[in-house]
């Protein structure tokens, strides 16, 4: 990590604006879409500011203050753009809650919805607080990729639409949840907004991070379940384990059943299986939430408890199925002394590739090489987390994520941003909405101003 590098205010915008004088003038731009450009230059100074004060506000999952904090820095931002504004309060899931925007376009415009989150993963607890300026164009910062540099992109891309007239050639959804981290219980009552944000929509964007590279964007993602394995042995002297009517106790069970399931499974493309968390002995107590948990035992007991949870992960729900059955079968096979047997837990779900995902990347990408910032390819899924997306992506035919800021050490007290990115991101953003306005009014022979 680069030692911290003492810059004014006034330095570091003058730098950044200097890294990104980028042609307006690129010859597949048209005249509206050139005011676009000329809008995110113009605003960068405000937004920049307005991202240091969200860096600056803790907002763990679990300081609700702090999440209602950052969504209070947000909402008169857009209102200020149009949008009819409104806190959701989370109490029923138990999270601070969702700050949900909209502004409705013209008759029969294509809706589009923003996805952001208002959490970090650093509670007040963490010791990672404050801006710090590492270079002429990189800050240090919790939560500055992930994700709100990605909230400040959303409205610097959305204020360039209302500059340049072309606001109203879209309904526009904007869900900012505050549990995105760690979210709440029951999961189905905590993305309730999100997925009623979606009906209808021609597309999804997501501003998380992504990779962390400027030239890619997330158009798959894997799934995330939890899994739990509990096995029952025969206690007995230790000298005695084997024997026909004792068996190999519960912790040599659980160590085959996880040894077959990883040698099943080892190799599948996009498929991982993880064994987090492992106790086991004679007086195993597990804790309210199963995360941990104390046990006890002696080196000449057979262990009659072991309990292991983990996670699972796939790119097809078809996958997932597929894992799971193995994994049920493997422990089915236990030994007449023992008895193991595995339960599940949806997560966060799959974002399958699709063909309209595709698609979206590919407009994506041509905004991006008409603005001169050269072509934007696929994150592979292996690289790519699971996200709020996931949960709407098979209810729209358009989806794509990854289109917040850039920079690396995400989820940990280095997490930095390279801020050259604040306004390429703008830029092509503001692009791609326009696009889709355009696209659809084509399509319907509408006209607009």
């Amino acid at each position: 990590m680069r030692a911290a590098k003492v810059l004014a205010p006034a330095a570091l915008l003058a730098a950044l604006l200097v890294a990104n004088v980028l042609p307006a003038h690129a010859a597949g731009l048209s005249p509206a879409e050139r005011r676009l450009v000329a809008s995110v230059d113009r605003n960068v100074p405000s937004h920049l500011a307005l991202l240091r004060r969200l860096v600056e506000q803790n907002s763990g999952t679990l300081n609700f203050a702090g999440v209602r904090a950052v969504g209070a820095m947000l909402q008169p931002e857009w209102e200020a753009l149009g949008f009819r504004v409104r806190w959701v309060d989370g109490a029923a899931w138990n999270r601070a809650g969702h700050l949900l925007a909209e502004r409705p376009g013209r008759r029969g415009a294509p809706v589009v919805v923003l996805v952001g989150h208002l959490d970090t993963v650093f509670e007040p607890s963490s010791g990672f607080t404050g801006w710090t300026v590492l270079s002429d164009t990189t800050v240090r910062g919790p939560g500055i990729t992930d994700m709100k540099g990605g909230d400040v992109i959303q409205l610097l891309a959305v204020r360039a639409l209302r500059d340049a007239g072309l606001l109203d050639g879209l309904t526009i959804r904007v869900v900012l949840t505050g549990d995105e981290e760690r979210s709440g219980s029951p999961q189905a009552l905590a993305r309730a907004d999100l997925v009623a944000a979606a009906a209808g929509a021609s597309a999804v964007l997501g501003f998380e991070d992504g990779d962390g590279a400027l030239q890619r964007a997330i158009t798959a993602r894997r799934g995330s379940s939890d899994w739990k394995l509990r096995v029952r042995g025969t206690p007995a002297h230790s000298s005695q384990i084997f024997r026909a009517d004792i068996g190999p106790g519960a912790i040599f069970e659980a160590a085959r059943v996880l040894a077959e399931v990883r040698d099943s499974l080892a190799g599948e493309p996009y498929l991982t299986f993880n064994p987090g968390f492992v106790l086991g002995g004679s007086d195993v107590v597990l804790d309210s939430s199963s995360a941990g948990g104390s046990a006890s035992g002696k080196t000449n007991v057979v262990a009659d408890t072991a309990y292991v949870t983990g996670d699972l992960r796939t790119l097809s729900r078809a996958q997932l199925e597929h894992a799971r059955a193995v994994m049920t079968r493997i422990a089915a096979r236990h030994d007449a002394r023992t008895d193991a047997v595995f339960t599940f837990a949806d997560g966060y779900p799959v974002l399958e590739p699709s063909e309209g995902n595709r698609r979206l990347l590919a407009l994506f990408d041509r905004a991006s090489v008409d603005l001169g910032f050269g072509a934007i390819e696929a994150v592979d899924p292996m690289r790519a987390g699971a996200a709020d997306v996931s949960f709407v992506g098979d209810r729209v035919p358009m989806t794509l994520d990854a289109l917040g800021l850039k920079g690396d050490g995400g989820h940990t007290s280095s997490e930095w941003a390279d801020l050259r990115a604040l306004p390429i991101q703008g830029k092509r953003v503001a692009v791609l909405l326009a696009r889709l306005a355009a696209g659809a009014a084509r399509s319907t022979g509408a006209t607009g101003h």
